[in-house]
């Protein structure tokens, strides 16, 4: 990453310069970003292009009576820094006579350690013309007919580093080594056009450009994309609903994850991306599923995409249940949100960089798997269709009614897959369709959102999930 605020003499100057200055506030934190990422893209075995990013900047953070306020630059001389502290600190000042909550100094707390995404081989193992030559072998294996005419393969490759110093003697330091690998193929028969698509977004390193890895998932979605331009179009009536992993992903990113957070719940996003239907109240009481849906915050699970060990406050990150037993327990609240709600706090307290003040965000939104095979819950369906991929989503302002298309569908009769069908849609209210959930698969998969979008001015931020297969009764399919 070069030159870094963690080394050691850098890391004393900022030590002596919260020391200066600390006294002139209630805390003072200054946490530094610096992050690479390189984008490549190859389309029908040609190259759409490679570039890299470099962004680096400082966040300062100040309590004053009682109320937190931010300041960003990108000059990290102490006269840089100083007049950040300094516009930080007078605006705080200012805006603390209108402050919306006091916020008791115990609000943040000291933190020491360190993360680091835990990779078998660091990206800097195979070079750029390496990885893009594994990108154009994908593209190549997927010209497998004529009527296929559409062969893609990208990756966003991110190295990032984050140090946090505060007035508490606070002091952390987490290293992330993510990629965003995307593989997409479209056929067209008779005017028609189908997709199959995967994703891989994951903390990981050089192993996953792995031809041994990457060729059978283009051979899959090859081989669907073909099946899908001569299948007929999907039924509409109503099915028990079989989801894959890959798409409840978004079933619990926008119909659990972001109801869930207090933020969004107290009003905060209100003019902007919506409110919640949940209240405050529901938590203890709530039947938000079926009683085998446990949904979990585990930001510190391997290789997932939103894996830290501290968020942007310093709390410690820890697994912690929001839904058992299908029974609501807990929001994604952050120390501030959690302290104005009164509830139990999360450490999800997250910014997409240093030029953004932290908000409440997902972190890891995990599913727990059930204790059946997939090949059991599909013997057991009468009438149902399996769904994969999403490929359209719309959901209303409450986060309560939601309409999901995916790209890949087959039908299940008398416990047997039967014929594949193109363009399968499915709709629902969020906690009436939770409560259709009768059955969880024991295998799982680990997918990620690269670009979560929230807040003003908006944060694309990083989220990941891991889901099983699941099956939900009596949904209405089109």
């Amino acid at each position: 990453m070069g030159c870094s605020l963690s080394q050691v003499s850098q890391t004393a100057r900022i030590r002596n310069f919260i020391a200066q200055y600390k006294n002139e506030v209630e805390f003072f934190g200054i946490k530094y970003v610096t992050e690479k990422t390189t984008h490549m893209s190859v389309r029908n075995e040609l190259s759409e292009g490679l570039h890299t990013q470099f962004d680096s900047g400082v966040r300062i953070e100040v309590m004053f009576n009682q109320h937190i306020g931010y300041a960003s630059t990108t000059d990290l001389s102490d006269e840089g820094l100083l007049r950040a502290f300094n516009f930080a600190k007078n605006q705080t000042k200012h805006l603390s006579t209108q402050k919306a909550y006091p916020f008791p100094h115990s609000i943040r707390t000291k933190s020491e350690g360190t993360y680091r995404s835990q990779i078998q081989k660091p990206l800097d193992t195979l070079s750029l013309t390496e990885i893009q030559t594994v990108l154009r072998d994908c593209t190549a294996r997927m010209n497998e007919s004529p009527l296929i005419f559409f062969r893609s393969a990208s990756v966003s490759i991110v190295e990032t580093e984050e140090v946090k110093w505060d007035s508490l003697g606070s002091e952390w330091i987490q290293n992330f080594s993510i990629v965003n690998l995307d593989l997409a193929v479209r056929a067209q028969n008779q005017g028609d056009i189908q997709t199959r698509s995967h994703n891989l977004c994951l903390q990981i390193g050089a192993e996953v450009f792995l031809r041994s890895l990457l060729f059978p998932i283009t051979d899959q979605i090859t081989k669907e994309v073909l099946e899908l331009a001569h299948a007929p179009p999907c039924p509409t009536e109503t099915r028990d609903l079989l989801v894959s992993p890959d798409q409840m992903a978004l079933q619990i990113h926008e119909t659990v994850g972001h109801p869930l957070e207090i933020d969004r719940i107290l009003g905060d996003e209100r003019n902007y991306a919506g409110w919640s239907f949940v209240n405050m109240a529901d938590f203890g009481h709530l039947k938000y599923g079926g009683p085998k849906m446990n949904i979990t915050f585990e930001p510190d699970r391997f290789s997932e995409l939103a894996s830290y060990k501290f968020d942007d406050s310093g709390l410690k990150s820890e697994k912690q249940y929001l839904i058992k037993d299908g029974i609501l327990m807990s929001g994604l609240g952050s120390l501030e949100s959690a302290e104005r709600g009164q509830t139990q706090p999360v450490a999800n307290s997250r910014s997409s960089s240093w030029n953004r003040p932290p908000i409440d965000r997902m972190a890891n939104l995990n599913l727990e798997s059930g204790r059946k095979p997939l090949t059991e819950i599909i013997a057991g369906i009468e009438k149902g269709i399996w769904v994969s991929t999403n490929r359209s989503w719309s959901i209303d302002d409450y986060r309560r009614k939601f309409q999901f298309g995916c790209e890949y569908g087959m039908l299940i009769e008398d416990g047997q897959l039967k014929h594949v069908v193109k363009n399968p849609n499915y709709h629902g209210v969020s906690v009436p369709f939770w409560n259709k959930l009768t059955e969880i698969s024991n295998e799982a998969g680990v997918y990620g959102s690269y670009y979560c979008g929230k807040g003003e001015p908006n944060q694309l931020i990083r989220v990941g999930h891991t889901s099983p297969y699941c099956l939900f009764k009596d949904v209405e399919i089109f």
